[in-house]
C-alpha cells in the first residue's frame, strides 16, 4: 500500500526522498538524535516526543527470529504502539494490508477492528493484540458501527486504486505452472506465470503479488460432513460451502470457535473448550487443530452454520515476491512458489495458496490478485551501482526479476547472486537463465551453496565468508545489498556474517562493524524481503 505523509517543519528527509514512510520516520528520528542544532523534543508535536518510531537500533524487539515473549519483554515501559508492533511478527511483509508499524497505528485509531491480519505472527500475536487493545478503555470498535469505523478510517491514508491492496483485488489470467526442482528433490517448487491484460496492474520490480486463494473443496467437504450441515445452506444469500472455499480460513482454529464449541457441549468437553480458548493446551494437541480437526476432536457437535461464521476467521491473501520483469515479460507476473504439504495429526495439511496455484486452479482461470508495492526494496535509482543479491531457494525471486530488469535497460554495474539449496542437480532454480545472464555479464558473479551435496552443510553464509575480502571491497565501492527469504534464520545469519565480514576485512571492533552494517541500513544500501 502506498501511503503519504504530510510535510512537517521539523522534518530532515523530504517526503520527496526514495523512502517508504516507515525508513522516513526511523530517518527522521535518527537524525534527530544526532543533530546538535535539531528543534528541541519539547517543541515537536506531542506524538513525535512520545510515539514515533525510533532508529533502528532503538527498537530493540525488531527481530523476526526472536520468540514473542522476549520481543514483548524487551518493549516493556514503551507506548502501547510500540509493543502492539512488537507482538507482530516484525517482517513488515504487508500481508495484513499495512506494514507493522502502520497496523498498530490503525489499531490505536480504532480504524481497524482485526486483530488476526498478521500472518507471520499468527495466534500468538492476535491474542498478544487483544490483551493489549484492553488497554485501551473501550477495545477496539464494533465491526458493525460502520459510521464509526468509516470516521476512524478516514485519518489513515489509503491506496483506493484497483488492484493496490487486499481490499480491491482484481482479476488475473492463470496461464500455467512448471516444477523447478528435478529428480530426486525433497521439495515441490513452481514457476506460476498470470497474465495481467485487462486488469489494469502494473508493477515494478521488488513489488510482490497478493494472491486471494481458494480452499481446497474436498477439505470443505470433509468439515461440512464433519458438522452435518447442507452444502447450500444460505449464508447471506450464497451456499455455505461456497463461502467456505472462498472467503472463510480453514486453518489454524481460532480461540473464538473454542469458545463457540464451549457454549453447545457440556461436561469435560465444555471445560477443555474453555481451556483451549485461553490458549492452554488440556490433551497436548493444541497446535495441531484446524478447523476440522476441532470438529473431529469435539465430534457430534453441531453449530448453527451462520454463528460459525461469526467466530471463524477470513481466508487471508498470500504475498509472494514477484519474480519477473514486466520490461521483459510485458503483461505478465511470474511467481516462485514453494509447494506446502506436511503430515499433522494423521492427517495430510495442504498449504491454501501455494496448492492452490500448483494444483487446483487451470490455465485459462481467472483468480483474484493484488500488487502489494514494495517498502524499501527496490534496485538502486543509478544503474551503475553495483548490487549484491542473497537469495537461498524461493528467496531468489525478486533477484531473478532485478537481474532481467537490468539486462533489460542495460546496467552497467555489476552484480553478484549468492544462491543456494540442498542439491545443485535438483535444486538450481533457473540454471540456464542465471548462466547465460552470467556469461553475458550482466551478472558479474554466481556464488552457489549445496547444504546436501557434501559432507557438511554449506549455505550463502558461508559462501559470503570464503569471498569476504572481496565482497567488503563492494561495499566500499557503494554497493547495495539484498537479502530475501527465511526471516527465521536465513536472513539472521546473513547480517551475522556480513558483521563479522566487515570486523575483519575493515579492521574494525565487533561494535564499529554492526554500526557499519546499520549504517548500510539507514543509508538504505541493506534492504530485505524476508517471510
Amino acid at each position: 500500500m502506498t501511503t503519504q505523509t504530510a510535510t512537517r517543519p521539523w522534518q530532515i528527509v523530504p517526503p520527496t526522498a526514495p523512502f517508504s514512510d516507515d525508513e522516513r520516520e526511523r530517518l527522521n528520528a535518527f537524525f534527530l538524535t544526532v543533530w546538535p542544532d535539531r528543534p528541541s523534543a519539547a517543541g515537536l508535536p506531542a506524538q513525535v516526543g512520545a510515539n514515533e518510531d525510533a532508529a533502528e537500533e532503538d527498537l530493540p524487539w525488531k527481530d523476526p527470529a526472536m520468540p514473542l515473549a522476549e520481543r514483548m519483554t524487551r518493549a516493556e515501559g514503551r507506548p502501547l504502539r510500540h509493543r502492539m508492533m512488537a507482538a507482530m511478527g516484525q517482517q513488515d511483509c504487508g500481508q495484513c494490508g499495512y506494514d507493522c508499524s502502520r497496523y498498530a497505528e490503525a489499531i490505536l485509531e480504532q480504524a481497524e477492528p482485526r486483530l488476526q491480519l498478521c500472518v507471520p505472527g499468527g495466534k500468538e500475536t492476535s491474542r498478544m493484540l487483544k490483551s493489549l487493545v484492553e488497554e485501551m478503555g473501550g477495545g477496539v470498535l464494533d465491526p458493525d458501527d460502520m459510521a464509526a469505523k468509516a470516521a476512524a478510517a478516514a485519518k489513515l491514508p489509503t491506496d483506493d486504486r484497483p488492484g493496490r491492496s487486499r481490499s480491491r483485488p482484481v482479476e488475473a489470467r492463470f496461464i500455467g505452472r512448471r516444477r523447478l526442482n528435478g529428480q530426486g528433490s525433497e521439495k515441490t517448487t513452481i514457476h506460476v506465470e498470470l497474465d495481467l491484460e485487462g486488469s489494469g496492474l502494473d508493477y515494478r520490480v521488488g513489488d510482490s503479488l497478493g494472491i486471494l486463494p481458494r480452499n481446497d473443496p474436498a477439505l470443505t467437504d470433509q468439515v461440512i460432513a464433519a458438522i452435518n450441515v447442507p452444502p447450500d445452506f444460505p449464508i447471506a444469500g450464497r451456499p455455505f460451502r461456497d463461502v467456505l472455499i472462498e472467503e472463510t480460513s480453514l486453518g489454524t482454529a481460532p480461540d473464538a470457535l473454542f469458545q463457540l464449541v464451549s457454549y453447545i457441549t457440556g461436561g469435560e468437553r465444555r471445560q477443555k473448550a474453555k481451556a483451549l480458548a485461553k490458549g492452554e493446551d488440556p490433551d497436548g494437541d493444541a497446535a495441531t487443530l484446524d478447523v476440522l480437526g476441532v470438529f473431529r476432536k469435539f465430534e457430534g457437535i453441531r453449530p448453527d452454520p451462520e454463528a460459525l461464521m461469526e467466530v471463524l476467521d477470513p481466508l487471508q491473501p498470500r504475498l509472494y515476491s514477484i519474480s519477473s520483469s514486466p520490461r521483459i515479460h510485458q503483461g505478465q507476473v511470474h511467481l516462485t512458489v514453494d509447494v506446502v504439504r506436511y503430515e499433522a495429526a494423521g492427517r495430510l495439511r495442504l498449504g491454501v495458496a501455494s496448492t492452490f496455484l500448483a494444483e487446483r486452479v487451470q490455465p485459462g482461470e481467472g483468480m483474484k490478485v493484488y500488487v502489494q508495492e514494495a517498502h524499501g526494496f527496490a534496485l538502486p535509482p543509478d544503474p551503475a551501482t553495483p548490487i549484491v543479491m542473497v537469495g537461498p531457494g524461493t528467496g531468489v525471486a525478486p533477484f531473478r526479476a532485478f537481474l532481467q530488469e537490468r539486462d533489460a535497460i542495460g546496467a552497467p554495474g555489476p552484480a553478484w547472486l549468492f544462491f543456494g539449496h540442498q542439491r545443485e542437480a535438483s535444486d538450481f532454480f533457473y540454471a540456464e537463465e542465471f548462466r547465460n545472464l552470467r556469461e553475458r555479464g550482466v551478472l558479474t558473479n554466481l556464488s552457489l551453496a549445496w547444504s546436501r551435496d557434501g559432507a557438511e552443510k554449506v549455505y550463502v553464509q558461508h559462501r559470503m565468508w570464503e569471498h569476504g575480502a572481496e565482497l567488503f571491497k563492494w561495499l566500499e565501492a557503494g554497493a547495495h545489498f539484498y537479502v530475501c527469504g527465511d526471516a527465521m534464520r536465513m536472513a539472521k545469519d546473513v547480517e551475522t556474517a556480513l558483521n563479522n565480514i566487515v570486523a575483519l576485512h575493515g579492521a574494525r571492533s565487533p561494535d564499529d562493524a554492526r554500526v557499519y552494517v546499520q549504517d548500510l541500513k539507514m543509508q538504505a544500501r541493506y534492504q530485505t524481503d524476508v517471510y
